[in-house]
């Protein structure tokens, strides 16, 4: 049954907690450790990650690897661009409350499998950046600094994107959103590990009711007609919010590096 999206509204009290908190979104120790899958999949990635990322996004294609390389910044508006900018919009959402400084320009530099695989033993995703989505910002899980899950006082610091800037003027996305994917079948980016990232659709419109407990599954989309991995931005609104998170729990493969 299709899920109703409710109005983000938070209390006065959460607004007043939030004042001043900085989310600082900490980075796991192992983001250069390279790791490799020990057995390549049958599913090539290449085709669908060359026309879907945006112009801001650098890529390579190696023999048995993709380098995607970005400046981490969007390519929409936001509070987080600063008043300065010409994609600056000042908040619209209840509550919101901006974290201080505005987003900066970053380095990153993913290298993903071109032929993702399951890895046999799940590795739980971290702190930091876990993906990159298809315009080059970095895609991060549903927690926090301390490892802790997003609270009611950091969920007012998200944009309509389901973003914010952390320490170093970092922009991320925890959350679906207006630019990348609401109530749909978008392809949002891919996670470390290769495998796509997609909205709370099937290709047919339909919610997946088989998303195992890392929240994919494996089928046709519309960017790969052979059935292949991939997960979906979770279908239960989060603390009754506009927002869904993009990814939790453990990558299906193993992950490659994403250095920053």
């Amino acid at each position: 049954m299709k899920n109703l999206r409710k109005p983000f509204a938070l209390t006065v009290a959460m607004s007043a907690l939030a004042v001043g908190i900085l989310v600082s979104c900490d980075t796991d120790d192992d983001e250069v450790t390279p790791t490799t899958t020990a057995s390549a999949g049958t599913v090539s990635i290449t085709d669908a990650v060359s026309s879907n990322f945006k112009s801001a996004v650098t890529i390579s294609v190696g023999t048995n690897s993709i380098v995607l390389k970005s400046n981490g910044v969007p390519d929409h508006v936001s509070p987080y661009w600063g008043s300065a900018s010409a994609l600056y919009e000042a908040p619209t959402l209840t509550g919101q409350i901006v974290n201080p400084g505005s987003l900066q320009e970053q380095t990153f530099v993913m290298t993903i499998p071109i032929f993702p695989a399951e890895a046999s033993t799940k590795e739980e995703t971290s702190l930091g950046p876990i993906g990159m989505a298809l315009n080059g910002v970095a895609i991060y899980n549903d927690r926090e600094g301390g490892n802790v899950p997003v609270d009611a006082g950091t969920l007012q610091s998200f944009d309509r994107s389901g973003a914010h800037s952390g320490p170093g003027g970092l922009y991320h996305y925890h959350f679906n959103g207006d630019f990348t994917s609401l109530d749909d079948a978008n392809l949002i980016g891919f996670l470390r590990d290769g495998f796509p990232i997609y909205g709370r659709q099937d290709k047919d419109g339909t919610y997946p009711s088989d998303l195992d407990t890392n929240g994919g599954h494996t089928g046709v989309t519309a960017d790969f007609t052979t059935p292949i991995y991939h997960y979906h931005t979770s279908n239960v609104s989060y603390l009754d919010s506009r927002f869904y998170v993009l990814k939790a729990g453990s990558y299906n493969g193993t992950k490659g590096t994403f250095t920053f």
